[in-house]
């Protein structure tokens, strides 16, 4: 009969007076000493606490934090200490969860701008941005696979699994924290392409309905209107007409959860090829080409140009992405 001898902070639980001490294993947990980098310097203790422990629960991180048994520089702090390069970082033995076997794919995306400071990329639709939510892996974990050498790379925003288009990628945490403070204070212009079945009758036409983000009993997230939900607004802008569709250019103003997606539903358009909030008969017909039209096997939500403050040089910059080719075969189709 064996008993497991769990040792931390020098506390023994129960061991068999028969079993002679034994050495800890090399995979138990022990204590870490982590000296902060340029690039992890800026960010909060828990942030940093919660991107090394993987697999530990939140619950369990935020619990050594209070109790003090994480140290900077051998002194108690809180967990709203930010971290400066040079710190020395005492973590407690904390058990990760089992690392995973599966290999992540080395995988590079079509790239529309990239210096020492910043990735943009055009990620194509129904590729997850990040793993989670019933997906292993998505495009940061492919990218950082692909550039081992690559010290920091952190996604700036994200984009919805079935949306393509433009997706900025931090290569340091200044360029991070400077992008994420331009997002907060409204200095970033996001704008999408988007085409959605009805009569579109305005030009131009803004829309601000509060939204309500909740999981439903399979553990889907889902975003609603509600009246006591977050501030939303979204210009949309008339940029075709066709028989039964209209193509749209969406201008964030904020970015919530399936915004875009949400307002146009909560207003009687829904997108084509939407299968969360939108016309589902509609969806499964237009997977099928007909004598009028292409098939559209996708949702047509791009992200198609961004413009924000280089985080580095203080220069204002423009990226765009070009509408996919399934999306302009599916309009030529509707011009036929």
């Amino acid at each position: 009969m064996k008993d497991l001898a769990i040792i931390n902070g020098g506390r023994h639980q129960k061991q068999m007076q028969t079993t002679p001490p034994q050495e800890p294993s090399a995979s138990a947990p022990r204590v870490q000493l982590l000296t902060i980098s340029e690039e992890e310097a800026g960010q909060r203790i828990d942030n940093f606490l919660l991107r090394i422990c993987k697999g530990v629960p939140k619950s369990h991180v935020y619990r050594v934090l209070r109790s003090g048994e994480v140290r900077v520089n051998k002194g108690r702090i809180d967990q709203l200490y930010r971290l400066v390069e040079g710190d020395v970082v005492r973590v407690p033995p904390i058990r990760m969860a089992e690392q995973s076997t599966q290999v992540v794919p080395k995988l590079e995306f079509p790239i529309l701008f990239e210096d020492n400071y910043l990735l943009i990329i055009d990620k194509p639709a129904g590729v997850a941005v990040h793993g989670g939510s019933g997906v292993s892996y998505g495009v940061i974990e492919q990218l950082r696979a692909s550039r081992p050498d690559a010290k920091f790379l952190e996604l700036v925003h994200r984009l919805d699994r079935e949306t393509s288009g433009i997706l900025l990628i931090a290569k340091k945490r200044t360029a991070l924290t400077n992008l994420h403070e331009q997002m907060r204070d409204g200095l970033t212009d996001k704008r999408y392409y988007t085409l959605v079945s009805g009569d579109w009758k305005n030009a131009r036409q803004h829309v601000k309905l509060p939204l309500h983000k909740y999981t439903t009993g399979d553990g889907e997230r889902r975003v609603r209107v509600q009246a006591d939900g977050m501030a939303s607004h979204t210009i949309f802008t008339l940029k075709k007409k066709f028989k039964e569709f209209a193509l749209l250019e969406a201008e964030l103003k904020t970015g919530r959860t399936h915004q875009i997606r949400v307002h146009l539903s909560a207003s009687g358009f829904a997108i084509a090829g939407d299968d969360k909030y939108g016309d589902f008969p509609l969806n499964k017909a237009l997977q099928k080409a007909t004598a009028t039209r292409g098939a559209l096997k996708r949702m047509f939500l791009h992200a198609h140009q961004i413009t924000f403050t280089h985080p580095e040089s203080g220069k204002p910059m423009t990226v765009n992405a070009r509408l996919p080719e399934e999306c302009e075969h599916f309009l030529r189709s509707l011009e036929a």
